[in-house]
């Protein structure tokens, strides 16, 4: 009975008595296939069993066994199964044609059938080599993807663990964290074409952008309840500390830097967002009153996605606003403290920031 464990080989030849003789040597040791014309062989050889390795003739009628090597590497199925060449006259031309088509050995008729054996044997080891290690390959790169898809969701966990940390000290802000991540990928995607930002926007930058929005208020860990929570206007004294908070952020993603070996690129974006997310366009903004381009495009992106969250938000200290009256406030800001170009992304798409919001409104929020 037929061992399917056992190689196959295809052998293609239009002489009976070449087949008969290739398929009596090679029986007693693997499946053999036969098929008298190139037409019939890529047939053969595109069905299963699929060969390990063929056996082809060189002079035949109809498509000859160059031809017939052509089509094989041309279709995806077959085009890595080695092929031996068999001729009845091998010029070293010939064969030196055959070898650049891609064969793997020229075996020369009438056959030694030794030599057949030991070619044959040694092309199957090299393709079972040449399997194994694709299949090593193959195994290594998903492992390799299963451990980058594993790190990277231990680190967006590790993200919001962090930013819900300071979302506890700030519990009125609800699902903010949500809608500001919403924004800003929004926002950065809607402005990746223009000419002010193409360089920086590009498709990894924004994905880093949404990866690191969550943090940008985690400095308000370090903020007294008493200020944080405090339902009126705060006092001057009570409004510096509450500056701090984005400072206290951005040292705190530092301190966490130097625990690392090298940077990385999500972290350099949390610390601006955290830290200058204040600012604004004119230069009236904290901590550091930076104006203009000055700002990093990370922290206006965030500058606008805040404040519209915080607007339509209910805060201890004021109601929610309604989004057209939010819409107003961020267009008398243009040029002030927000980016002009931003806030005419902005405004200009205004309905897709509302949907966004509405996805992920919470009590608090306006309809």
């Amino acid at each position: 009975m037929d061992d399917p464990t056992r190689p196959t080989l295809l052998i293609v030849d239009d002489a009976p008595e070449n087949l008969f003789v290739l398929s009596e040597l090679l029986q007693p040791h693997y499946r053999v296939l036969a098929a008298n014309n190139g037409e019939r062989g890529l047939q053969v050889a595109r069905s299963a069993p699929r060969p390990d390795l063929i056996l082809l003739d060189v002079m035949m009628p109809g498509m000859n066994g160059y031809q017939v090597l052509q089509a094989l590497q041309a279709d995806a199925l077959c085009a890595n199964i080695p092929v031996i060449f068999l001729a009845a006259l091998a010029s070293p031309r010939e064969e030196e044609r055959g070898l650049s088509l891609g064969a793997v050995d020229y075996i020369t008729k009438p056959i030694t059938p030794a030599i057949v054996l030991a070619r044959v044997r040694t092309q199957l080891q090299a393709k079972q080599a040449r399997d194994w290690l694709k299949d090593q390959n193959t195994a290594l790169e998903a492992e390799v993807a299963r451990r980058m898809a594993e790190n990277d969701l231990t680190q967006q966990v590790s993200i919001r663990a962090l930013a819900h940390l300071a979302e506890t000290r700030d519990p009125e802000t609800g699902k903010h964290l949500a809608r500001t991540q919403g924004y800003m990928a929004l926002l950065a995607d809607l402005l990746k074409g223009h000419p002010r930002f193409q360089s920086t926007l590009s498709p990894r930058c924004i994905s880093l952008l949404t990866r690191s929005a969550p943090m940008h208020d985690i400095g308000k860990v370090g903020i007294p309840d008493h200020i944080l929570n405090k339902p009126g206007k705060l006092t001057a004294s009570e409004w510096a500390i509450m500056q701090t908070h984005a400072r206290l952020g951005s040292d705190a993603i530092e301190l966490a830097e130097q625990d690392i070996e090298r940077p990385l690129e999500f972290l350099t974006l949390a610390k601006e967002i955290a830290h200058w997310h204040h600012e604004k366009w004119d230069g009236t903004g904290y901590p550091d009153q930076l104006a203009g381009d000055a700002i990093p495009v990370s922290a206006r992106l965030m500058a606008i996605a805040d404040v519209f969250d915080a607007l339509i938000s209910a805060r201890v200290y004021k109601p929610a606003f309604s989004f057209e009256a939010a819409r107003e406030l961020i267009a008398e800001q243009r040029g002030k403290h927000f980016d002009p170009d931003m806030t005419d992304a902005f405004l200009s798409h205004f309905a897709a920031f509302v949907a966004i919001a509405m996805q992920h409104r919470d009590d608090q929020a306006s309809a």
